[in-house]
């Protein structure tokens, strides 16, 4: 780290001023204790006058103005031994000088140096001149506008980072998976760039662009690529930097931020995670949060008020567009919200086109393969598998990356960690007719998603896992697929049912069980999938936190919970007797695949399903 001579002098000041103290009094306690050390033990001025009149007494040394006096005594009770003691003297004792004159004893006094009269004066000039110079360097860097961790007092100052022309290395070719949301801003781009193309037909420029989406989708990969294409003043700041413990200080900074903004307009102004200061106001236990309402107040205001921010462009990004205020979604402050949602297949190859370019793939993998094979992931999983894939390659020392670096980059992201390969035991025979339930379920069901594979390798908290891989459109699902995947949930539990009895059902199905669960009281209660009727029951999310169903009763009477309950038992139990049905009907096969499992630890879903069906009738494919 390189330190500047002004950020070296604010740091070593405090040390400064504390080694300044600590050395003006060593020379000060120094100058005044020199006579500590000088004599060993210590007498009464009683004792003393008494060891005159014996005669022990030979010289005095006076210290101190004469309250100190150093005595050399002889005597029976000092072993016969010239002997230094101390003698603390009484403020008038005019008597004693006579006393010694008398007794012919040697007599001197010794004045006191002041050696501390230099210091005493370089403190008294030399230490304020510091003190003030430091305080006025202080508040001279808090006053230069310039973000910093000097700016002791610019709390209401902007953090916001500002280019002239933003330089991020990222532009419109950069981006992928996201042409919708991509075409957009390439709109506005060319607004700033070329206005007169809209301004002819009495377009105006959009005031705000609000970026929706899931966490790693690329909202902020675009607005840097914006940053890059626009060519206009790019100012930068996350939502947080607005809010302060001081009252006030979040509204000052946006002003200032947008302050600065018209003066350098047309211009961008990129918030990023917009939600930190514009959730809505007075929700929440115990009220709103007065200065994040007024740092939102004062956003609300800049970006349409009665001054207006004419050349200022407001992109904003967010993954939680649910908790926004009203007042900030409207048109006049984000005209637009583009959605940038999970990339589809083709998304996701253009996605793995651009972040493999600086890896070394073997020629033999296609990035088609590995896009059919992440469905559901965003750009970020996907920029973060070939970096895991590229950090296992280089741990086996190989030059370029297989689809086994892939495979296993794949499941590391998922699930986790490979762990420590089971040891043939109970436990394991147990786990592989598990997770062979399960595979063998979703395989012969017809609406189920492939089985990709089977493995006993443990991963995370899992002992043993079975991959499926899901169809490319999950947005909408049908009543049979629901069914399709409580019975594959259930394939498990009802194996260990059979194989073992229920003696022997282990709490390995706990996760499943929740799934089963949930997934059926969503059939009863959202989808209409039910006896009771085509009834939205209860809503998708209730958050308390958020203002919202906190004095709100339930939905629905006691009569009809009582009949969601008895619907969710009859969905549960109907596909229970149907997975039970399939396991005893395949028994033959289920116990190949286990002992197959066992001795591979792995099977892929083609063998997989190679070998089911030399026991079934109709090909599985």
């Amino acid at each position: 780290m390189k330190l500047s001579w002004k950020n070296l002098l604010l740091w070593s000041l405090p040390a400064i001023i504390i080694g300044f103290f600590v050395w003006q009094g060593f020379f000060v306690s120094t100058s005044n204790d020199v006579n500590n050390n000088i004599a060993s033990s210590r007498m009464t001025y009683g004792r003393f006058l008494e060891y005159i009149e014996m005669g022990w007494v030979k010289k005095v040394d006076l210290y101190e103005n004469g309250h100190t006096a150093i005595v050399e005594a002889i005597g029976p009770e000092l072993g016969n031994r010239i002997q230094k003691i101390r003698v603390e003297l009484p403020n008038s004792a005019p008597e004693l000088i006579a006393k010694l004159k008398t007794s012919n004893i040697d007599l001197d006094a010794h004045p006191i140096k002041n050696t501390s009269a230099f210091w005493n004066l370089t403190g008294n000039l030399f230490f304020p001149i510091l003190l003030i110079a430091g305080l006025a360097f202080l508040f001279r860097r808090s006053n230069n506008g310039a973000g910093g961790p000097g700016q002791a007092m610019s709390f209401g100052k902007s953090k916001a980072l500002f280019q002239m022309e933003a330089k991020t290395g990222i532009v419109f070719d950069d981006v992928a998976g996201i042409d919708e949301a991509k075409e957009e801003f390439e709109e506005i781009v060319t607004f700033l760039k070329k206005p007169e193309c809209f301004t002819a037909v009495g377009a105006k420029i959009p005031k705000g662009v609000l970026l929706v989406g899931s966490p790693g989708t690329g909202k902020t990969l675009l607005a840097k690529a914006i940053a890059g294409e626009a060519n206009v003043p790019f100012f930068s700041i996350s939502g947080s930097e607005f809010v302060e413990m001081f009252v006030g200080v979040g509204a000052s900074r946006v002003r200032d931020l947008f302050k600065k903004a018209k003066e350098n307009a047309p211009c961008i102004v990129f918030i990023d995670e917009i939600d930190a200061v514009g959730r809505q106001r007075g929700t929440g236990i115990g009220g709103g949060n007065d200065e994040r309402e007024q740092t939102l107040n004062q956003l609300l205001t800049e970006m349409d008020g009665f001054e207006g921010n004419t050349g200022i462009i407001v992109i904003a990004a967010t993954n939680r567009a649910d908790i926004l205020d009203a007042a900030l979604l409207r048109p006049g402050r984000f005209d637009r919200q583009v959605s940038v949602e999970v990339p589809d297949f083709n998304g996701r190859l253009a996605i793995l086109k651009v972040h493999a370019k600086n890896k070394k793939i073997d020629e033999s993998i296609s990035l088609e393969i590995i896009a059919r094979r992440t469905p559901g992931f965003s750009g970020a999983d996907l920029a973060n598998l070939l970096n895991e894939a590229a950090i296992l390659t280089a741990r086996k020392r190989k030059d370029f990356i297989t689809l086994n670096e892939i495979d296993a980059a794949i499941d590391r992201i998922i699930a986790g960690m490979e762990g420590t390969p089971l040891i043939d035991s109970k436990s394991k025979r147990l786990i592989a007719y598990h997770e062979v339930g399960h595979a063998i379920v979703g395989t012969l069901i017809k609406d189920h998603d492939n089985v990709q594979k089977v493995t006993l390798i443990p991963r995370g908290q899992a002992r043993g896992l079975t991959w499926f891989t899901p169809s490319e459109d999950q947005s909408l699902i049908s009543r049979s697929q629901i069914k399709a995947r409580i019975m594959g949930a259930l394939g498990g539990r009802a194996t260990e049912e059979i194989v073992f009895g229920n003696a022997e059902v282990t709490t390995g199905a706990s996760n499943d069980l929740q799934q089963v669960t949930s997934m059926a009281r969503q059939m009863v209660t959202r989808f209409g999938m039910s006896n009771i009727g085509p009834l939205s029951l209860e809503s998708e999310d209730v958050n308390p936190f958020l203002g919202r169903g906190m004095s709100a009763s339930s939905e629905y009477s006691d009569e009809i919970a009582i009949k969601i309950d008895e619907q969710i038992q009859e969905i549960v139990r109907e596909c229970h007797e149907k997975t039970l049905k399939i396991i005893q009907d395949n028994r033959v096969v289920i116990d190949r695949l286990v002992d197959l499992l066992i001795e591979k630890e792995t099977i892929e879903g083609e063998e997989f399903r190679k070998i089911i069906n030399e026991y079934t009738s109709v090909p599985i494919k």
